[in-house]
């Protein structure tokens, strides 16, 4: 390793991996093109509309612009772990059901977030929805079918987990 390279350790949807990165890439350029996750797009390059949203440690950030050498000893949630074992998350499904996307270029961060909400409120109001989702821009206006999303799978998580 040269002196402008290093090694990091973490947790990638749910997977122990390692890699060997440049200590100026940023978590987008490792996601992208050491591990092939295409799911958090660069749109902006400036942390501003929530393309590029992937979750470290519970918590959500900018891919373009967090560094990649701070995920050593991290855990790292991108919208690929979403699908598990073949089955969509209800987020995905309310998505689709709700006509929640248009070009699917901002949606890997809209139900990223999406989630990080839902974990940590259940059962949102509107105006939660949109302010948790305020940092996410979508080009296409599909705002209200977005919200309507998220309200459908909240609803239909949480009836799951009464159901469970």
């Amino acid at each position: 390793m040269s002196s402008n390279t290093m090694q990091i350790n973490f947790v990638l949807n749910h997977e122990k991996v390692q890699a060997v990165i440049e200590t100026h890439h940023t978590v987008l350029d490792v996601l992208r093109n050491t591990f092939s996750l295409y799911g958090a797009r660069e749109s902006c390059g400036q942390g501003l509309c929530g393309c590029c949203t992937v979750i470290v440690d519970g918590k959500s950030v900018s891919g373009c612009l967090y560094l990649a050498a701070a995920l050593d000893g991290c855990t790292v949630q991108t919208v690929e772990s979403l699908d598990a074992g073949g089955s969509l998350h209800p987020i995905q499904q309310a998505f689709i059901d709700c006509g929640a996307f248009q070009c699917g270029f901002c949606t890997s961060g809209f139900l990223l977030m999406s989630k990080q909400l839902l974990e940590s409120n259940p059962d949102p109001s509107e105006a939660e929805i949109r302010n948790h989702l305020s940092g996410n821009l979508c080009r296409c206006a599909a705002y209200p079918e977005i919200i309507q999303a998220v309200r459908l799978a909240a609803s239909r998580i949480n009836t799951a987990q009464q159901e469970a």
